[in-house]
């Protein structure tokens, strides 16, 4: 049998969310930190006091910031945008990292054959390895069948989706006596005559 392996590219999108999410959850407990180690207002000096300001800022701007960060960009509405806009001023790691996670987003949406593909994913490598070194290492690893999703534009999220429905039944179905009846109702979910 000569199948093709072919890697999901929302498991790669998921890898990447993963790494740009905990950046920012990094982020955020460094300012957390900061305002802990705060004094009271008599014992700042002026310096201190821009750096406090300056933390504040940072504070607001983490809040609610996970959302803006991971949803794809055209899928934002105007006030996500302009929160978006706001974490990017705040902190040029997380506006380098959401920039190379479009990027690679287009990559996979555009590309549609495995050379150009491969191009385009070895210059985004090169860029990512120091942002997202945990992807950079996984997609090194999966090159072949990342490649492959290219030509092949299969995806595994029927499957999946069917496999979590089934999960569900089952959690539902604690209590039927005989694996029969979990079948049967596994068919009625689907419309299937049993």
């Amino acid at each position: 049998m000569n199948a093709q392996v072919v890697a999901d590219r929302f498991h790669v999108m998921a890898q990447i969310n993963k790494e740009l999410d905990a950046q920012r959850k990094r982020e955020k407990r460094q300012v957390e930190d900061l305002i802990k180690k705060a004094k009271s207002p008599e014992e700042k000096t002026e310096p201190e006091k821009v750096l406090e300001g300056l933390t504040l800022q940072l504070r607001s701007t983490s809040k609610k910031s996970k959302y803006v960060l991971l949803k794809n960009e055209e899928d934002l509405s105007e006030e996500q945008k302009a929160k978006l806009i706001q974490v990017k001023d705040v902190s040029p790691t997380l506006k380098m990292m959401h920039e190379l996670k479009e990027e690679i987003r287009q990559i996979f949406a555009q590309t549609e054959h495995w050379l150009t593909g491969l191009f385009q994913l070895g210059r985004w490598l090169s860029e990512a390895s120091k942002f997202f070194p945990g992807s950079h290492s996984t997609i090194i690893r999966w090159l072949d069948e990342i490649i492959a999703y290219f030509d092949h534009r299969t995806t595994s999220g029927v499957v999946e989706g069917i496999n979590n429905k089934l999960k569900l039944i089952k959690r539902s179905a604690y209590g039927f006596r005989n694996f029969e009846n979990y079948r049967i109702r596994c068919l009625l979910n689907w419309h299937f005559i049993y």
